[in-house]
């Protein structure tokens, strides 16, 4: 019998998440029964995907007999779906913007940066500027900007972001990318905060450059 391609075995991994999404929760056996394929292949898929964190099973009793493990999507499962909130975005935006000009885009923009400001200070309260640099980078990571951060002496640090995780709303306002740049001012109050490079400008990360006051 020929080995099962690392492509096959993603292909039958999405075709579990998408029977379960469409079908679920099920026991393995309902999934085997579904897929046409045998119970020992369905298991073969679903260890990988519970590792992954993609779902999750508890137990139902079903007649007599033993418990039935039941498998159903986790939150980060539902995600792999597809998803239009970029597109949102853009709308809502553009629907302040036809209502309430460029003023209303500043004021939506600006209770943003405040509400990110009070999560942020949560995180970085009494520590030093290197601490919370580190812990800046760690939080914009979080949040899909995969951020990381150098030294370069003791009183300039450079916080990098390899990726813009609201790209798609940058393009269309600008504003954003200024917020963000407020948004890294207010909470690194004992520093001066300057953008040095930046992906919507064709760079191929954004660069802060973070100098002790």
């Amino acid at each position: 019998m020929a080995a099962i391609s690392e492509r096959e075995m993603q292909d039958m991994r999405h075709r579990v998440l998408q029977l379960l999404k469409l079908k679920g929760p099920l026991s393995a056996g309902e999934m085997s029964q579904e897929l046409k394929i045998t119970y020992m292949g369905v298991r073969q898929h679903l260890t990988p995907l519970e590792g992954d964190g993609l779902i999750r099973y508890h137990t139902e009793q079903r007649g007599k007999g033993r418990p039935t493990y039941v498998y159903s999507l986790t939150e980060s499962g539902d995600e792999v779906f597809p998803r239009i909130y970029s597109q949102l975005a853009k709308d809502l935006l553009d629907t302040i913007r036809a209502l309430d000009g460029e003023d209303g885009i500043e004021r939506v923009l600006g209770k943003r940066t405040e509400w990110l400001e009070a999560q942020y200070m949560a995180r970085m309260l009494d520590k030093g500027l290197e601490g919370q640099v580190q812990e800046l980078a760690q939080i914009r990571t979080e949040e899909g900007y995969m951020a990381d951060w150098e030294k370069l002496d003791g009183n300039i640090f450079v916080l990098w972001e390899h990726n813009c995780a609201i790209r798609q709303v940058a393009r269309h306002c600008a504003q954003a990318c200024s917020h963000e740049l407020e948004l890294f001012r207010r909470v690194l109050e004992n520093a001066e905060v300057t953008s040095e490079a930046h992906i919507m400008a064709g760079d191929r990360a954004c660069a802060y450059r973070i100098r002790r006051k």
